[in-house]
């Protein structure tokens, strides 16, 4: 029975998670399904702003991350895929995605074209933020507060303590932390 458990999973086929060279998202998805494997990557569309014109790209929704839908003996085929680092590892196996999380992600790129990902453990009380769009467009600020996907933080810069509430996606985190330097 048990050779015939292991016969199966050769050739059951689950999502699993391949960590990519930075910006090789769209690429590596290409490659894969250019060698005949399944494989996924979410992508949002967003609007460049240029001074002398706008356009829309499609970005990867995931940084350095696409899925990819296969069976142990094409794992190989896989990490030989130019622009594949890695496979995700979790508890020292490859991390598996369950069908029902993937359908979710093409429904929610589907219907919400504006979704996006966002890591709230990068930002916590006390960052440095810096407004990369909007009215306040590369001001400074500290985080007072996360809300939900909203920060509120205060500007220091302008000559007054401005309390501002922005969506995460118009903020990045610009802490540089300076260690002063002793001359004892």
């Amino acid at each position: 029975m048990e050779l015939h458990d292991t016969h199966q999973a050769l050739w059951r086929k689950q999502w699993l998670v391949v960590y990519t060279r930075p910006r090789w998202e769209k690429k590596v998805d290409r490659l894969l399904q250019m060698q005949g494997i399944e494989s996924y990557c979410p992508v949002k569309t967003v609007t460049n702003q240029w001074a002398d014109r706008k356009k829309q790209v499609s970005l990867p929704l995931f940084n350095s991350y696409v899925f990819v839908r296969i069976n142990e003996r094409e794992a190989y085929k896989v990490k030989q895929t130019l622009g594949v680092m890695n496979f995700v590892y979790y508890m020292a196996k490859p991390a598996v995605v369950k069908d029902q999380v993937i359908e979710k992600i093409k429904e929610y790129t589907r219907n919400c074209p504006d979704v996006e990902v966002v890591n709230l453990q990068d930002i916590n009380t006390g960052d440095r933020i810096r407004v990369k769009k909007g009215l306040f467009i590369d001001q400074e600020g500290t985080v007072i507060r996360v809300q939900g996907k909203n920060v509120i933080l205060v500007f220091d810069h302008l000559n007054c303590a401005l309390v501002s509430n922005f969506p995460l996606s118009n903020v990045m985190l610009n802490n540089f932390h300076t260690s002063p330097i002793s001359y004892n």
